[in-house]
């Protein structure tokens, strides 16, 4: 005998898809306008075309009818019925009581509310980066102290690889085999999260080539996460520079992380962030800024 809460929660998945459907029209899904439509949105047929399943079982699930839905139909009316992540999501908790399975997203650039979360935030250096450590947005006092990443290619842009490959990031980090090691074993614990991913899986096999030291310590197997923590460096420009970080997810990207670095308390690194930041102002177009 079904339960009263499993009949709810059935009526609640049905009701949820007939409230997406009719939000879409069919021009934004590709179809043709058609005639006589009595409500608005998609009718149940287009829906099951777009998801690629019979319009009779389709139709089962908006009535409520005790049948088994898989992630893979779930994935594709999610995908047809143009839902954000936190639908999808609820999506998932209606038809299987759980969470979908996690999604790698790329993201190549950050909204712009991101952006400007990051150009505001004055003289702490801010960048945005993707599951595989490319840094993909960025702030200007991240530009004055980390080097100019627009300049820089795909590999330097990757914080893996600038953390190994750069000799002038091992001169200017001060502790910095500390450091490359605490960045290793965040990698080591990140890369568990997608372990089939051919972008990641590349990236560990480029470090394993390149670096000797990067070789011969990921055989330790250390795992960190680390969000937060302290760094100084020695700025060729700047002098010494000392930084509290924290990392965070983007809530609806949770592929996507953002890591702040505000100047520590009782020492001149505020002053010293913005001195660079007004002589980058002062050099623009005059010449390049310093990149590393």
């Amino acid at each position: 005998m079904v339960s009263q809460q499993e009949q709810q929660r059935r009526q609640e998945l049905g009701d949820f898809l007939r409230t997406r459907r009719a939000r879409i029209s069919p021009e934004q899904v590709g179809l043709p306008p058609g005639n006589r439509r009595r409500t608005p949105g998609l009718r149940r047929t287009e829906v099951a075309q777009l998801a690629g399943v019979s319009i009779d079982w389709y139709t089962w699930l908006e009535q409520g009818r005790p049948i088994s839905v898989s992630i893979q139909v779930l994935e594709s009316l999610a995908q047809s019925l143009h839902l954000n992540a936190s639908e999808r999501e609820h999506l998932f908790f209606l038809a299987h009581q759980q969470p979908p399975p996690q999604k790698v997203l790329w993201p190549e650039t950050v909204s712009p509310m991101v952006q400007h979360f990051l150009d505001h935030l004055d003289s702490s250096p801010a960048y945005a980066t993707g599951p595989s450590w490319d840094v993909v947005a960025w702030n200007e006092a991240a530009l004055a102290v980390f080097g100019d990443f627009p300049q820089m290619t795909m590999p330097e842009r990757n914080l893996v690889w600038h953390m190994f490959m750069s000799p002038t990031y091992r001169q200017i980090l001060v502790n910095w085999e500390e450091h490359a090691r605490h960045v290793l074993a965040q990698f080591r614990n990140s890369r568990s999260h997608f372990p089939e991913d051919p972008r990641v899986t590349a990236l560990l096999d480029d470090m394993l080539a390149a670096s000797p030291e990067f070789r011969d310590w990921w055989s330790d197997h250390e795992v960190l996460r680390i969000p937060e923590g302290q760094k100084m460096l020695k700025h060729p420009q700047a002098g010494y520079l000392t930084f509290e970080h924290l990392t965070f997810q983007v809530y609806d990207l949770p592929d996507l992380r953002v890591t702040v670095y505000t100047p520590a308390a009782e020492t001149e690194t505020s002053a010293r962030v913005k001195q660079l930041l007004h002589e980058r102002q002062r050099l623009r177009g005059v010449g390049d800024p310093l990149v590393f």
